[in-house]
């Protein structure tokens, strides 16, 4: 096996893992605890359609037959709060003591509207309470308040909603807003309800139609989902895609969170998990005005909220990862990092380096060159290593041509000849190819990390107006393995990447295998342009800038390098072998040796066997 024979699967390998980074994959078989299936698009149980019925005005005997000792907080008017800190404006509803809408103040949708993350027409809850009489929605209630429309300063601020059933039994709901934040505490008490309430959860019910902040549709399809943490936290989440998903589970939940691409609106339990939960999305292609509808139908222990410990949190922000890891356990997982193979790296590397150079650099563009600059300095003696892998190979070139001449097409002969020539000189075939793979880890993180990154979202560079989308530098009708634009980050990284190919194959001597490498080489650059046209302008402009720096570092290393002195080495190696001097092949090269002797003996034997059989048939 050569040189290039070892990259070949070394490529294959990392087309193969490319693979399956890219294909969407089927939804996982969940254990009984926890079923998956799809479904198509309906209501929750027809729960959506009972909260719309029950939003309408009722009359006294309305209300007496539906809410029973509820009835005196059954009617009532109406009245918004408005309260909002530096980072949202949030309003409350009198109506149910509720979340009526948020809107992030930071961040503009992708045509530059207010983003109102939910308000009364797409998100829709229900709090259910088992009473003796039947089940009362708390959210269908009017609440009183002595909160006032203002802002929150200095210190976080306190609003209770209470509503008085009969003297001395009431349900009181209290919000905390931050001075600063996305985190709202929540607090459910039950005062003097103990002969009303029936035994069993209460049902906390909602339902988001997601709307569209990001210019592509169908990449928010298949970005929006829900994420959960269940109770022995570990992290799961219903299956990305554009079908949809349904998860029922038995075990408890310690938070949930409704995800969009670039932003979350999430429910967290501080004491007790949630002893069930139902989590759905569902997409309906001929609605463009909704990405996905999640419903999340989930209990909440009524033992808490009786011994005044039903306390929870509401998180309405951006999926940033710098915010989530102060807001429960585990919810930074929300922002997907990659595989756990390569999360580390993007973990503990790339953010925090990408976070550092935030500090000093305003312009993402110059931000992206500097973390390219970083990265390959940190891989130069790598870098290094492999070139002069690759000069050693133009030196030994000469000897492999004669080689080639002497043994003929006899592929089991060159390679046998080849490796005892590597032995002679004490050049490891695996000497290139080690820094090759050591690079690909990174390739895969950044692969992954670019296309979550909320930092990139609407900072432009040069042409492009947002780094977290693909730059349509061209438009067009859609045509197939393209789409309908083309970008141009994507061709300037393919035409580097072809560029350095070329600049690489002249430098790389033609090696004796079944596989033309270096055609190889312009054909994958060119694979990879129809996979990353519609992947984040930030991604492509990294790479190719990448290819840019490292023909510049490879240039700069040639500078340096004298394969004169190179070949004298591998002379004195050939000299200290031929003597017994030298060093016995590692035990990789030993095995490739060891298995090339017996692959050119077993052929020997079949020529010979051959032979045997025409001189007996003669």
């Amino acid at each position: 096996m050569d040189r290039n024979q070892i990259i070949g699967i070394v490529l294959i390998l990392a087309m193969l893992v490319g693979y399956q980074l890219l294909v969407p994959k089927p939804a996982p078989e969940k254990p009984a605890a926890q079923q998956t299936q799809t479904t198509r698009p309906t209501t929750a149980s027809g729960v959506a359609a009972a909260i719309n019925k029950a939003e309408q005005p009722l009359d006294s005997a309305a209300a007496k037959a539906q809410f029973g000792d509820f009835s005196p907080v059954a009617t009532g008017q109406a009245r918004d709060i408005v309260v909002e800190n530096k980072d949202i404006k949030v309003t409350f509803s009198t109506h149910g003591g509720r979340v009526k809408e948020v809107v992030l103040k930071g961040y503009k949708t992708y045509n530059q509207k207010p983003l109102v993350l939910i308000d009364e027409q797409s998100s829709k809850t229900l709090l259910e309470l088992p009473t003796n009489r039947g089940k009362v929605d708390l959210h269908q209630l009017y609440y009183q308040t002595t909160a006032q429309n203002g802002a929150v300063s200095g210190q976080s601020q306190q609003i209770v909603f209470r509503a008085e059933v009969a003297p001395g039994q009431s349900v009181e709901q209290i919000y905390t807003i931050p001075a600063e934040g996305y985190v709202l505490d929540y607090n459910l008490k039950l005062d003097g309800l103990a002969n009303t309430v029936a035994t069993g959860d209460i049902r906390f019910f909602w339902e988001d139609k997601m709307r569209q902040y990001e210019n592509d549709l169908s990449n928010n399809r298949k970005a929006a989902t829900i994420d959960y943490l269940t109770a022995d936290e570990n992290f799961e989440k219903l299956t990305e895609g554009e079908s949809n998903q349904e998860a029922t589970l038995e075990k408890p939940v310690q938070w949930f969170t409704i995800k969009h691409k670039y932003f979350l609106s999430g429910f967290v339990a501080k004491n007790s998990p949630m002893p069930k939960a139902t989590f759905k999305t569902l997409v309906d292609p001929a609605d463009s005005s909704v990405v996905k509808t999640a419903i999340a139908d989930v209990m909440l222990p009524i033992a808490d909220v009786k011994a005044g410990k039903g306390q929870y949190k509401f998180y309405y922000g951006p999926n940033d990862f710098q915010l989530l890891g102060s807001v429960a356990p585990e919810f930074d997982q929300n922002v997907y990092l990659g595989y756990s193979v390569l999360k580390p790296i993007n973990k503990y590397f790339f953010v925090p380096v990408f976070n550092f150079l935030e500090k000093f650099i305003t312009n993402y563009g110059l931000l992206i060159i500097a973390l390219v600059v970083f990265v390959k300095l940190i891989l130069t003696p790598l870098t290094y290593k492999s070139y002069i892998s690759m000069a050693k190979m133009r030196v030994l070139q000469p000897e492999l041509n004669e080689m080639k001449e002497r043994v003929g097409d006899d592929m089991t002969k060159q390679q046998a000849e080849q490796m005892k020539l590597y032995q002679e000189v004490g050049v490891s075939p695996l000497s290139g190819c080690i820094p090759v793979l050591a690079t690909m880890p990174i390739l895969f993180s950044l692969f992954m990390l670019f296309p979550n990154l909320i930092e990139l979202r609407q900072k432009s560079f040069l042409w492009a107006n947002d780094l977290s989308t693909y730059d349509a530098f061209i438009t067009f009708p859609t045509i197939p393995f393209i789409g309908s634009h083309l970008s141009l980050f994507t061709v300037l990284m393919t035409a580097s990447s072809i560029a350095y190919a070329y600049y690489n194959n002249q430098t790389t001597p033609t090696q004796p295998g079944p596989v033309n490498m270096k055609a190889m080489s312009y054909v994958f650059p060119l694979m990879f342009m129809f996979v990353l046209n519609s992947y984040p302008s930030g991604l492509t402009f990294y790479y190719f800038v990448s290819n840019v720096v490292t023909i510049a570092q490879q240039l700069l290393i040639r500078r340096f390098v004298d394969e004169d002195k190179i070949k004298a080495v591998l002379d004195e190696n050939r000299r200290k072998n031929a003597a017994g001097e030298g060093k016995k092949p590692g035990g990789f090269q030993a095995l490739l040796q060891k298995q090339l002797a017996a692959a050119d003996e077993a052929r020997k034997n079949a020529d010979e066997a051959q032979k045997r059989a025409k001189s007996k048939n003669k």
